[in-house]
């Protein structure tokens, strides 16, 4: 979660250009959504034993089958489930702060939709999913954001067929956690904080800037696929502590 300043560059629906003070916050489906996916994997496994390990993964679900139609639906409920974090947490703090929300925005990622789009010069019903990514169709408003130390921004979808309608969703891991625990200290973190005005009230190093991709480079390699209305620079940060799962 982290407070900062938002930059609207233009109107964005109600909300006029101008700076502001903004929430971002990332809470997910706390731990149920893994575990859904991890039962119904399970499922998946089990009807193709003859696949080799390295395909394991590979294994799917029919949506003609009850297993298919069951993962379907608890995945849903699940994404609804999220966007009641979020709803939730907002409304909390607001209230706590006495604040007039101007602009709530809730963006999903990491997950699939039914979708209309051109395969072979045909329209075709497909699953799109979006690891990874976010949806970008025409005129739909995403939040692509950096790091703790780096800026996240507020997107119009271009709607770019070549993607299916997709953007990536964040700056992306340059390394894996275990490397970044590894590999960086607080010492030099929290001075790179200091240098860009992050005050961090806790974290992991899993979760440190320099573990993540240039997100400025990321948005310029993808200035086809969004269009940017606004910057959110982050001031105070409160991530999950090093070796606390964020879901408890």
């Amino acid at each position: 979660m982290e407070f900062g300043l938002f930059t609207a560059h233009s109107k964005i629906n109600n909300l006029e250009a101008g700076t502001y003070l903004a929430l971002l916050s990332h809470s997910g489906s706390r731990g149920t959504g893994a575990a859904v996916c991890d039962y119904y994997s399970k499922i998946a496994f089990a009807q193709f034993p003859d696949l080799p390990s390295e395909l394991k993964r590979l294994a799917w679900l029919s949506l003609d089958s009850q297993p298919g139609q069951e993962y379907w639906n608890a995945m849903e409920l699940m994404g609804r489930y999220a966007a009641a974090n979020h709803a939730c947490i907002h409304q909390h703090i607001a209230e706590n702060l006495g604040a007039q929300v101007l602009l709530d925005l809730e963006n999903h990622h990491n997950f699939a939709w039914k979708e209309k789009h051109v395969i072979g010069a045909v329209e075709r019903e497909v699953i799109v999913h979006r690891k990874g990514a976010t949806p970008a169709g025409v005129g739909v408003l995403g939040i692509i954001p950096g790091s703790m130390a780096s800026p996240g921004y507020v997107v119009s979808g271009r709607g770019n067929p070549e993607s299916l309608n997709s953007a990536a969703h964040g700056a992306g891991r340059a390394m894996s956690r275990k490397a970044a625990n590894d590999r960086f200290n607080w010492k030099d973190v929290n001075r790179l904080l200091r240098e860009r005005g992050v005050t961090l009230i806790s974290a992991g190093l899993d979760e440190v800037p320099m573990a993540y991709k240039n997100i400025r480079e990321v948005m310029a390699a993808q200035s086809d696929l969004v269009t940017v209305l606004g910057q959110f620079d982050p001031k105070l940060v409160k991530m999950a502590p090093s070796g606390e799962r964020p879901e408890d």
